[in-house]
């Protein structure tokens, strides 16, 4: 990185339409180095999901959408049903390499959309109508994440703690992020917020790139272990606690990285308002409940060696390292959206932001 150049002046992610590429940040090298990767094949957009080299449900929705155009683009045929098969391939590929969070799926779907619905189009319209989804995907996910910043910033005040877990920034996102859209846009407007950052165990995305964003946006951020966030909350110095989401069941149940629940726990305890910032596209109406959302598992090498020189748990020991968890409806104090707040009961509220999204057509 060069010397006038902060993480906060790199896109996340990128579509290199020169080179049919995804370019993204290689987000697990931050904050010591970073290194700019292009993909070009499939399994390199895999890995990268996987991996955690682009990660936050709004940029892996970004990422999926410009991978599945770059993937399509390539496909040698002109003949609709031979093209809509290999795409389908691809489709269901990209789908697989991360089951929990809902916007890989969203924007997967939304980019098949824009094939079944041009059937009559030949294939090369088709392409570039996929190009042209892909890119308004990514511009909508800046002006969606703006607005849940303004209506995010509506429940706090100039001079507020604020507390955080995982990554929901602008290494999250496009821009903005979502739990710190609030933060970006008070800091703008001299708020002086004093942010609390979670490290977030196992991967560290609180301390790692949290903390490094918002201290290179000039916020006042502090890193605290997971296990710290009881003693900030009992101390009085967290007004309110923003954390994004990867989905959000209809009964407004949360799965979010794991600790989250734990936090949300606190909070309740010590009367701090707990939210929750998602997309619509991030909310799924069609899983009821936050029991039927599919918790991804994750290596144990992440637990017991991968930040350490040497392994720090015994050779054999057995390792549970699910990625999220889900936070109770009723923990929950509201679920911050483009199209407003939604309070509980959420069955009923969540449904009437789908309908104002609606209503903004």
């Amino acid at each position: 990185m060069s010397d006038n150049k902060t993480i906060m002046d790199y896109e996340t992610v990128m579509l290199d339409e020169e080179n049919k590429a995804v370019v993204i940040i290689d987000q697990t090298k931050l904050p010591c180095t970073t290194e700019i990767i292009s993909l070009t094949t499939a399994q390199e957009i895999w890995d990268a999901i996987y991996l955690l080299k682009v990660r936050g449900a709004p940029a892996i929705g970004v990422s999926a959408a410009f991978g599945i155009y770059v993937l399509a683009d390539r496909i040698e045929t002109d003949d609709y049903d031979t093209f809509l098969a290999e795409f389908r391939k691809y489709k269901e590929y990209l789908d697989s390499s991360r089951p929990t969070a809902v916007n890989l799926s969203w924007a997967l779907k939304r980019m098949e959309k824009v094939v079944t619905d041009h059937a009559d189009c030949g294939v090369a319209q088709i392409k570039e109508l996929l190009k042209q989804e892909s890119i308004e995907i990514k511009e909508e996910d800046i002006r969606v994440c703006r607005a849940i910043g303004e209506y995010g910033l509506e429940l706090v005040k100039p001079g507020d703690g604020i507390l955080t877990h995982c990554n929901a920034g602008q290494l999250a996102a496009c821009k903005y992020g979502t739990a710190t859209a609030p933060i970006y846009l008070g800091h703008e407007k001299g708020y002086h917020f004093r942010v609390f950052a979670d490290e977030t165990r196992p991967l560290l995305q609180g301390a790692r790139l949290t903390a490094y964003e918002l201290h290179s946006a000039g916020v006042d951020v502090t890193v605290i272990c997971d296990n710290m966030s009881a003693m900030v909350m009992k101390n009085g110095w967290v007004n309110a606690v923003f954390v994004g989401c990867d989905r959000v069941a209809a009964n407004g149940d949360a799965a979010n990285k794991i600790g989250t629940s734990v936090v949300a726990t606190v909070a309740k305890r010590y009367g701090v308002p707990f939210y929750v910032c998602a997309p619509t596209s991030t909310i799924d109406m069609v899983t009821p409940t936050g029991d039927d959302i599919h918790i991804e598992q994750r290596p144990a090498h992440e637990v017991t060696e991968m930040w350490y020189k040497e392994r720090m748990a015994p050779e054999g020991v057995k390792v549970f390292n699910p990625a999220f968890d889900v936070t109770d409806n009723e923990l929950i104090t509201g679920i911050v959206t483009e199209f407003g707040v939604a309070r509980a009961p959420y069955t009923e509220s969540l449904k009437e932001i789908f309908r104002r999204k609606e209503e903004a057509k």
